[in-house]
């Protein structure tokens, strides 16, 4: 596992440089969906920082089990939130890369307040359109910037997407190219200098995801293998 890390590692570090781009501008957050603490180990070891997560019970067993070894990471919520669970991860989380409706980030504002802190998001944008999958359209989304002001508790940091599995992963390519092209456009219109990250990108095409300007990797399977849950 420790290999399969450091290859990964350098592959990003390298596929980043290839791309005209530091080597430092690409974040790896480490998807540990049913992967147990005995797995996660391994990369800690190695001086990782950043662990992703698609489910909160499971998230908070994670932090908490830690935080007993006085251990603490920079964890991402990552998956479909639900808003009667946001409240469990406000103030424990890095970042939310899943904010997909208007309705979780008013219930994401309201559990910030309460909890006297700032909570960094990402909003999750469907270029592909696709029915199955979660987040605003492309034109909802600086109407809902341009009322940033209703919510002084979130820090709004950029987009995240997610593109269409497809057997050739260049098939990706024009959707991570329109989530860039929005997020510096958005950051551009509405003078939002910190609107500068882009979580998009995993195992399969994590390479066109770089080229295109991905800042925020979720990668799992190349680092732990397969899930078996």
């Amino acid at each position: 596992m420790q290999k399969a890390y450091k290859t990964l590692q350098e592959d990003i570090r390298q596929s980043a440089i290839r791309a005209g781009r530091p080597a430092e501008s690409v974040r790896l957050i480490a998807v540990t969906k049913n992967f147990d603490t005995s797995d996660i180990d391994a990369i800690l070891a190695l001086g990782h920082k950043d662990l992703g997560e698609n489910r909160v019970q499971e998230m908070i067993g994670k932090i908490d089990h830690y935080a007993e070894q006085k251990q603490f990471y920079n964890w991402h919520m990552i998956g479909t939130l639900q808003r009667n669970k946001v409240r469990q991860i406000v103030g424990r989380v890095a970042m939310i890369h899943s904010v997909d409706s208007l309705r979780l980030l008013k219930e994401i504002e309201k559990r910030s307040a309460q909890a006297d802190c700032l909570t960094e998001v990402l909003l999750q944008v469907n270029i592909s359109r696709e029915e199955s999958k979660h987040g605003f359209n492309t034109e909802e989304i600086a109407p809902l910037l341009q009322k940033r002001e209703k919510f002084p508790h979130i820090r709004f940091r950029g987009l995240m997407t997610m593109a269409p599995h497809y057997d050739d992963p260049e098939q990706t390519r024009p959707i991570f190219k329109a989530a860039r092209l929005l997020q510096e456009k958005l950051s551009s219109d509405l003078n939002l200098p910190d609107f500068d990250q882009l979580s998009m990108g995993m195992t399969n095409d994590y390479h066109q995801a770089i080229e295109e300007g991905s800042t925020m990797l979720r990668v799992g399977s190349a680092i732990f293998g397969s899930r078996y849950q």
